[in-house]
């Protein structure tokens, strides 16, 4: 079986392969059902080398049922035979307009109601219901709706308010794809009244395949509900698991050939039964087997074929040798009831071939075939060429190979002409062993004329075979000339076109001006040969014209005559009489002689008399008189008009004779009427009359008579003349044009008395000439109408017409001019270039195509694009865009990744879509790895080593060409913290990872890495490395507990490099000789060990060592001690960082014997030990503890480092699309920890619906994908450390790319109105970029209420149907996407029945309408000018409020730089009266102090510890303070954040400080100080209380040195006096608004009436200052550099040590007051080198030894071990008499010994109180530095302070100076 039936769209076109082979390989043929060779049709139809027939795509209009709806078959051949298949009906289906129905139906309450979709009949086979809607919205089968297979819906247990909804049907074209919606159908329910049933739906007689399921429909109404019984051949359908009962019907599954039968269905309830019945019919598919299936034998032999045949019955057979009807005679018979077997007797050598026998019944057809082969010595061509193109000169051998018996020879011809061997041509023929003739033919140098058809034949005594084929020679081509053919009727005959030259278009054959083949005899072959078959006489004798089209409009000819020869005609075989009338031979009677003579016979019709002359033997012939007769005249004549005409008589008989003419009924009157003469003749006894018409015209056309007349009688000759002249020009009219193409009509008047012969049609286009014309020649006379082709769409042409008929051609007709229609363009687009955007989208430019081929206006493109890759399905997406003009550009996005895309392009214009440009490819560019690395695994080697495997992430994730890896990994340390993030890149899947931390667990993330960066990071692997020794305890202390023991304790190894199993302590004698040390092993818990039985008064090496399980590590440093009944003080308790989240509580350990304080927050504990609770960032700095006795003092200093969570990131928006928005932040301070990550949240801008997306801390930048198009979002954004998230950044909005649809207003709303049907052109709509959602139409009769709602697709058109005649319409259509929706609203009126439109409506309610509408939009419009009036007023009011408060901070500001800038060389007398104001604001904090001047307290007090009572009772009525500013470097190692601790009031917060990290940030830092406060009791009614947390050391000298903290501030009664001490900025509007905003918080506080004062010195240096940067390795903290100065809530000052050359030249500078003390010679030396050019320091230079050459580090150590204290004293008042000998103390001049570069922290500063002026001055000079904040405390973030000496010049000029205001702003 094979296919049957073909269908396909017109508009998709169908390949057709021909399902036949063999081998040798077949030569596959298509031809039509008639037998007819098809034809290329340029693209239309086309024949593919290996045999598949190609159907084109195609407009309606080029419909040809010719190629588009017929029979076909092909057919395959070879050496074995020839076989063909069954017919194949190809029909082609093109989009028709149609409309579906449904028609309203009826029901009772509770029975069935059925609907049914009408189609038309004509589209009925290819259209099929797909669904059904109710009220608009699609039906889903189940519950009580069911949709049948054929369509139909069922609605059973009907109800009332099923009554209420519309139904409808939806189908769709099964080759179109179109889809229709029927109308609205309701559905009437009535009550149940008593009813026999009715059936509503049934089934009819039909056939099925076997295999296949049936549904047979039966349903029925009625009261009560009937029941059904199926029935099958008269009896109850047995149960069977293939037979299934529903509501719709009865359903046969898997047929069988015994489920064919009779099925009836009977319903029956008590009113009564119907029934309906039908056939089925199961039929199997035909099966046929021929056997023999080969048979080979020899010649007379005797064949049987037998034809079995499967399947259902009633079946036809036929029978085929090669592809021919097989016709019984006298060797074949065809036998069997079903004429299934055929006998050959006598088998001949043509019965050799291919047999095949077809089975058909209705429609199906089967077939099978054999081959048979009977031998004989006929030659046979076995071997041969194939046609070829060859260039001149190009040398070329054909060969042909023939068998036979005798043996054959072979000869060659070319185009008939025998191929004669010469130099040109080289022939050559031997014969092989296995018989085999083999002949060659070279030609080494071809030149044109030696193309054409080359033919071998092979003959020898028992036949003859031939083969030909064509070979090309390219150059110009021509036609040899052709010499004239002779036939024989009956037989076959072929002439070949002799064309040669190469190439050329099409060779075609013409007679009598038609083109063949006109007949099925006739058939011409693609290499130009004309076959004629059966030739006959009559109809092919003639002249034919070979035409070769040479180029488009070009083509040359050649004629030849064919001479058809028939059988001789034989007359008379005896003796007798022949009469042969005017030549022709009438009849002979026999007589006597054998002689025949032809003698013209006169007649005489009038006399009815016949003269026979008999011919005797003696030729003796005898006459008798006849009267006067016409003898010889012409019947019918012919004139040309214009041209003289003579008519001859020839009259005998009797002399004399008369000859007179006659017109009609008129006797011509020659002497009349000149233009008639008549001359007589005589010849013997014949009188020749000649009538000459001078000249003939068109009324001459009449009888012509001549009568001649004697005495016996008249005889008369009637002529009949027509005058022949060119017929008169058609009368043209058009009956109907398209867009390549018109028909014409035209009607024939006046022939010109001769056969119109022809046609000619003649076109141009209007703007040309008819010199550029066109024709359409020789149409046959027989039409009357034409179609002109191969028109140019959308061009005006102009077009006449002639008629042609023997005499000429008639005048041209009346010029018409038409216009075609536009047609899809013809030509793709040109310079199709892509440009590959980014990863994801390629920009596609292109140029319209060609003018010439537009076939009309370019109205927009589509862009096809696929995938051309592994697993893609080759399927193009198109998008489509409207044309701008001749040059377009589009982007194609949301393409994939490093993928190549194929593009096409084509232009669409009204009629439909252009072909496409070729396939371009490109490829979107490289972009980052989507996917991490797979399987990656760690293993530990060693204690600092680790290799790390991984596989390489799926190809179709890379995104681009694999670069390598990167292995990311830091540690991560037991505190929590992060170590510094490193990264290691590499090709290879495998790295190892050396120089690790021992015994440290690591983060490792592997991500591989293209051109395009890096990709996505593996999940987080961890792994910790394994044990190792330990290192050396960090620290040992040994200290005398009694004359007989020691107390050792240490600290922990920096790098345990495990778990810390034990710790060894060793005690050593040197002096003792004992060669071992002892050994003292301690708990890993316990960091001290108490050492006893020693001897008292010597001593000891003590050392210590940590032990792992891998062994004992390297021993600490060596530690000498000695027992000792007194001992000076000491602390076991180690100094360094400490570090610590916020709101925790931290111990810090230091043993002491009473307890100091006890607060809230702050307690010393019995054992020495510092509690902080709930420690902040303030909290942070250097704590000091200090052990005393008799005889001597041990001091730590711990460093506490406090970690907050992060400040807020700074977000913006980087870019968006329509589904994406890129985000970008730089983070803020990280708080003193490392960024663990950021939590992005987003949301919908009108919705508070958070969602959380968690993104690495290295990430700089992210991308929101699947956003909704045209979308506000609401973004905001916080960094996590280990302390927590910290400050959410501000909320930022962004919108996705898109808006809402737009209808298009050059677009016409409405396509086509009728009388109840309107289409809606949703082209129109713009989608905004967003896709369109949703299509919302409602419409109305104009003057009613209710409206109609519709929804629709986006799809090109709409209709809305069941509208009411002549009325006019109200219509809103809304179009929605993600964006919005956009509204479109119009009227429209019906046309009436007779297709007339209706007037426009103008009403009193239509002028009310208008009043409503002008109000609707006038309110609105007043609503909103009020509004912006009202904006506008209140906008003004704001900014004149703002510029007020502008105004008033810039001139407080400009005041107070006055302020600052004035000489402060005259001291300002009179106890202190400027507040203190501190105000906090976001991210601000400002300073505000004033001084007036320094008085001396008085005398000394009792070196003893004073409580806040005493402190206060005992000093003098003044105060003093004194303060440090620290000054942060530019550095590269971390600083932590940086806490202002300036002021702290119970109750609120610190700010803390931004820590600008990046070392290439341009901005300065600010000026951190620690205040030194004193309080004065003049100031307050009652004493403001002092915290002081004594942590102290009583020194040598008496000195007391005590940490103060300051927790209140105090404000001047004078307002305006505290608003006066405000200090100036940069005159920076944003710096105005925040000191305003400072100024409105101050204002607040102003009723802090008890406040104490504390005042606090800092300076501002101008821009010239040293820039001073912080830098960081920080990875989470490496964007930070990118913020600029001007950035929110960041300060915008500078604070740096002033430049030396400042105290040059006097200028004042503004610096914190040192605790008096004198330099030693060793602090001197720590001065930076800029302050050791200050004179004061040049000249206590002299007075000193050179400083000591020892480093900076080695010197700070040494003077931290000389520092020497007072035992007691009382807090310290300065003396302005000694304020000449002062120099940096304490915390001041220590801090000049650091580099720059060293990382500086906030430093407390301490008060030290002292007996006398005097022993403050000289014990100063020979102490030294206190602090000694050069040396390392531990840890990388040990802090050193450096400060500036600069107030030393200023008290040199000052003397007790005043302090001019100064402020700070963070």
């Amino acid at each position: 079986a094979s296919l049957q039936r073909l269908t396909y769209s017109s508009s998709v076109g169908v390949s057709l392969p021909c399902p036949a082979g063999g081998t040798p390989t077949a030569i596959l043929r298509w031809y039509l059902a008639t037998g007819d060779d098809i034809y290329d049709v340029p693209h239309i139809r086309h024949v593919h080398a290996n045999g598949t027939l190609q159907l084109y795509p195609f407009s309606p209009s080029a419909f040809n049922s010719y190629i588009h709806d017929n029979d076909y078959f092909c057919t395959a051949e070879n050496q074995a035979g020839k076989i063909r298949s069954p017919n194949i009906r190809v029909k082609a289906v093109f989009r028709e307009p149609y409309t579906v129905r449904v028609a309203d139906q009826r029901s009772m309450r509770g029975n069935v109601a059925v609907f049914k979709c009408l189609i038309p009949t004509a589209v009925q086979e290819y259209v099929s219901v797909v669904s059904w809607e109710r009220d608009t919205v699609s039906i889903i089968p189940g519950n009580r709706f069911f949709l049948t297979s054929f369509g139909a819906l069922y609605i059973s247990d009907v109800q009332k308010e099923d009554a209420l909804s519309t139904y409808r049907c939806i189908t769709k074209h099964k080759y179109s794809g179109e889809t229709r919606q029927s109308n609205g159908a309701r559905l009437s329910v009535m009550d149940p009244t008593e009813s026999s049933p009715s059936i509503l739906d049934s089934f009819q007689a039909g056939e099925v395949q076997a295999g296949l399921s049936v549904e047979l429909p039966c349903i029925a109404a009625g009261y009560p509900s009937p029941t059904v019984r199926w029935l099958k051949d008269g009896r109850p359908l047995p149960s069977d698991a293939h037979w299934t009962r529903r509501l719709t019907g009865l359903t046969i599954s898997d047929l069988r050939q015994e489920d064919s039968g009779s099925y009836a269905c009977e319903v029956t309830n008590s009113f009564g039964s119907k029934e309906v019945s039908g056939a089925l019919y199961v039929i199997d598919p035909l099966r046929v087997t021929l056997s023999p299936k080969s048979l080979k034998t020899g010649i007379s032999s005797t064949l049987f074929f037998t034809c079995s045949v499967e399947g259902s019955p009633e079946y036809t057979v036929a029978w085929y040798r090669n592809t021919d009807p097989i016709v019984p005679d006298q060797h074949i018979s065809i036998q069997g009831p079903h004429n299934d077997t055929l006998q050959i007797t006598a088998a001949q050598k043509s019965h050799s071939g291919a047999y095949q026998c077809f089975a058909s019944r209705k429609g199906h057809t089967a077939q099978d075939f054999s081959i048979i082969l009977l031998e004989d010595g006929t030659p046979r061509i076995v071997s041969s060429f194939s046609e070829r193109v060859v260039s001149p000169g190009e040398p070329f051998s054909l060969m042909c190979g023939s068998k036979g018996a005798p043996p054959p020879s072979i000869t060659w011809t070319l185009d008939d002409e025998p191929v004669v061997r010469d130099s040109a041509y080289k022939t050559s023929q031997y014969t092989l062993s296995d018989g085999l003739t083999v002949s060659h033919v070279n030609v080494s140098s071809p030149a044109i004329r030696d193309g054409g058809v080359y033919r071998c034949a092979a003959r020898n005594s028992a036949g003859s075979a031939e083969y030909q084929a064509r070979i090309n020679v390219r150059g110009s081509p021509r036609i040899r000339e052709m010499r004239d053919i002779t036939a024989v009727a009956g037989r076959n005959t072929f002439i070949t076109c002799r064309v040669i030259g190469y190439p050329y278009y099409s060779i075609k054959w013409f007679k009598d001006g038609m083109l063949l083949p006109d007949n099925h005899r006739q058939v011409v072959y693609e290499n130009g040969t004309l076959r004629l078959s059966d030739v006959q006489k009559g109809m092919d004798e003639g002249t034919y014209l070979c035409s070769v089209l040479i180029q488009p409009q070009t083509s040359i000819d050649q004629t030849v005559h064919v001479t058809v020869k028939g059988r001789e005609l034989y007359r008379g075989g005896g003796q007798g009489v022949g009469i042969v009338m005017e030549g022709r031979f009438l009849f002979s009677t026999h007589l006597y002689s054998s002689l025949i003579f032809q003698i013209p016979i006169p007649l005489s019709f009038s006399h009815f008399a016949i003269s026979i002359y008999h011919i005797h033997e003696n030729l003796s012939l005898c006459v008798s008189p006849v009267p006067a007769m016409i003898t010889a005249h012409p019947n019918t004549t012919m004139a040309i008009k214009g041209q003289v005409k003579e008519m001859n008589c020839t009259a005998r008989g009797e002399q004399p004779i008369i000859i007179r003419w006659e017109r009609g009924d008129t006797v011509i009157d020659a002497e009349r009427n000149p233009r008639y003469s008549i001359t007589i003749n005589k010849k013997g006894d014949e009188v020749i009359s000649t009538l000459k018409l001078k000249p003939a015209e068109r009324g001459d056309s009449v009888f012509f008579s001549c009568h001649a007349i004697n005495s016996y009688g008249e005889g008369r000759g009637l002529i009949q003349l027509t005058v022949q002249e060119p017929p008169d020009p058609p009368e043209l009219e058009v009956r109907e044009v398209k867009d390549r193409s018109m028909n014409l009509r035209w009607i024939q008047r006046f022939d010109g008395n001769s056969i119109i012969t022809s046609y000619d049609i003649e076109y141009k286009n209007k703007s040309d000439t008819w010199d550029h014309k066109y024709t359409t020649r020789n149409i046959s006379p027989t039409n009357n109408q034409a179609n002109i082709v191969e028109l140019h769409p959308a061009c005006v042409y102009s077009i006449r017409m002639y008629s042609f008929n023997k005499i000429g051609r008639s005048q041209p007709s009346k010029e018409l001019t038409i216009s075609t229609e536009e047609a899809q363009p013809d030509g793709p687009p040109m310079d199709v270039i892509l440009q590959p955007m980014t990863s994801q989208s390629i920009r596609v430019t292109w140029r319209a195509p060609r003018k010439e081929l537009q076939n009309g206006v370019i109205r927009g493109y589509q862009i096809g694009y696929r995938e051309n890759g592994p697993g893609s399905n080759g399927q193009y997406s198109i998008v489509e865009m409207k044309a701008t003009g001749d040059s377009e550009v589009y982007t194609l996005d949301n393409l994939k990744k490093f993928a190549q895309y194929g593009v096409v392009v084509q232009a669409f214009n009204r009629a439909g879509t252009g072909p496409s440009s070729t396939e371009i490819n490109a490829t979107t560019l490289e972009d980052v790895p989507s996917q991490p690395p797979q399987n990656v695994r760690a293993i530990s080697v060693t204690s600092d080593e680790a290799v790390i495997t991984w596989a390489e992430p799926p190809r179709l994730t890379l995104h681009g060409v694999l670069k390598g890896y990167r292995v990311v990994f830091w540690s991560l340390f037991p505190d929590g913290e992060w170590g510094e993030m490193q990264n290691i890149t590499t090709t290879r899947e495998q790295v190892e990872l050396r120089g690790l931390e021992k015994f440290t667990n690591y983060s490792v993330q592997v991500l591989a890495y293209t051109q395009a960066g890096d990709g996505v990071r593996s999940n987080v692997l961890y792994i910790q490395t394994r044990e190792d020794l330990p290192g050396p305890p960090a620290g040992i202390k040994a200290v005398p507990s009694s004359p007989s023991s020691v107390v050792v304790s240490w600290l922990p190894p920096h790098k345990p490099n495990g778990v810390i199993r034990k710790y060894t302590i060793y005690c050593s004698s040197p002096g003792s000789g004992q060669p071992a040390p002892s050994e003292y092993e301690a708990n890993p818990e316990m960091l001290f060990y108490r050492i006893t039985h020693l001897t008292r008064g010597k001593q000891y090496l003590i050392w210590a060592a940590a032990v792992t399980t891998a062994g004992r590590g390297n021993i600490s440093e060596k530690v000498t001690v000695e027992p000792a009944g007194k001992a000076p003080a000491k602390i076991l308790s180690f100094g360094g960082t400490v570090t610590t989240p916020w709101m925790k509580e931290i111990r810090l350990p230091c043993k002491l014997s009473q307890l100091i304080l006890n607060e809230s927050d702050r307690q010393i504990l019995s054992n020495g030990t510092l509690v902080l609770r709930s420690v902040k960032a303030e909290d942070s700095g250097y704590y000091t503890c200090t052990a005393t006795n008799t005889l001597g003092f041990d001091t730590i200093i711990v460093n506490l480092l406090v970690q907050v969570p992060p400040d807020q990131p700074r977000l913006t928006v980087s870019t968006t699309s329509t589904s994406s928005i890129t985000l970008a932040w730089i983070p803020g301070d990280n708080g003193g920890s490392s960024i663990r990550g950021f939590v992005l949240q987003y949301s919908v801008d009108n919705t508070e619906e958070w969602r959380d997306v968690f993104i690495t801390s290295t990430e700089r930048s992210f991308r929101l994908d699947n956003l909704r198009c045209g979308t506000w979002y609401k973004v905001k954004l916080a960094a996590k450390n280990s302390v927590g998230s910290g400050r959410i950044s501000e909320i930022i909005e962004a919108k996705t790319h898109g808006r809402e649809p737009v209808f298009n207003k050059e677009q016409p709303l409405l396509t086509h109105i009728n009388s109840t049907h309107a289409g809606l052109n949703l082209q129109g709509w713009t989608s905004g970029g967003c896709p369109i959602t949703a299509l919302l139409l409602d419409f109305r009769p104009k003057g009613t209420w209710a409206w109609q709602s519709l929804k629709a697709n986006a799809t090109a058109q709409l209709f809305l149907s069941e509208l009411r005649e002549a009325t006019w319409y109200e219509l809103k259509m809304k179009a929605c996407n993600s964006a919005g929706c956009g509204n479109q609203s119009s009227q429209f009126a019906t046309t009436d029945y007779d297709g007339s439109t209706i007037p426009p409506i103008n009403s009193a309610q239509e002028d009310r309408d208008d009043v409503k509408k002008l109000f609707s939009i006038g309110s609105p419009v007043i609503l909103v000018t009020l509004g912006v009036a009202l904006l506008f007023i209140i906008r003004k009011k704001r900014k004149e409020k703002r510029l007020k408060r502008l105004r008033d901070a810039k001139s407080l500001a400009e005041m107070l730089i006055s302020k600052n800038n004035r000489s402060m060389d005259t001291p300002v007398k009179g106890p202190p009266q400027g507040p203190r104001l501190h105000i906090d604001i976001p991210r601000v904090q400002l300073l505000i102090e004033d001084k007036e001047g320094i008085k001396q307290i008085g005398e000394d007090k009792a070196a003893a510890p004073v409580t806040d009572t005493e402190f206060s009772q005992s000093v003098n009525p003044q105060s003093f303070c004194t303060g440090v500013s620290l000054h942060h470097p530019a550095l590269i190692q971390n600083t932590g954040p940086l806490i202002d601790m300036s002021d702290i009031r119970p109750g609120t917060n610190p700010v803390s400080r931004k820590s600008v990290k990046s070392a290439h940030s341009s901005r300065n830092r600010y000026s951190s100080q620690w205040t030194l406060s004193r309080p004065g009791q003049s100031q307050s009614t009652a004493s403001a209380r002092t915290l002081t947390s004594d942590w102290r050391t009583m020194g040598s000298h008496g000195i007391t040195t005590t940490e103060s903290d300051s927790y209140s501030a105090s404000l001047s009664q004078d307002t305006d006096k505290g608003r006066n001490s405000m200090v100036s900025t940069e005159s920076a509007s944003s710096t105005y608004e925040e000191l305003a905003r400072a100024y409105e918080h101050a204002k607040l506080e102003e009723h802090l009436q008890h406040a104490k004062f504390t005042i606090t010195e800092c300076f501002i240096s101008d821009s010239s200052s040293d820039q001073m940067t912080t830098g960081t390795n920080d990875p989470a903290d490496s964007m930070t550099s990118l913020s600029t100065p001007s950035e929110t809530g960041l300060c915008r000052f500078t604070a740096s040590p002033p430049k030396p050359q400042d105290y040059d030249r006097g200028r004042p500078t503004n610096v914190a007051v040192p605790i008096p003390h004198r330099a030693n010679k060793s602090e001197f030396c720590n001065l930076p080198l800029y302050m050791k050019t200050d004179p004061f320091f040049r000249k206590q230079a002299e007075l000193h030894d050179p400083c000591p050459a020892v480093p900076p580090r080695e010197a700070s150590i040494r003077s931290l071990a000389q520092r020497a204290y007072h035992t007691q004293g009382r807090h310290m008042t300065l003396d302005p008499s000694k304020q000449q000998a002062l120099t940096l103390g304490h915390s001041g001049l220590g801090s000049l010994g650091v580099s720059s570069g060293t990382a500086t922290l906030p430093q407390r500063t301490l008060t030290m109180p002292s007996s006398n002026p005097a022993a403050t001055a000289s014990t100063s000079s020979t102490s030294s530095n206190p602090t000694g904040s050069s040396t390392k405390m531990g840890g990388s973030r040990d802090s050193l302070l450096e400060n500036s000496s600069s107030a030393l010049g200023r008290l040199q000029k000052q003397g007790v100076g005043a302090y001019s205001k100064s402020y700070t702003l963070v």
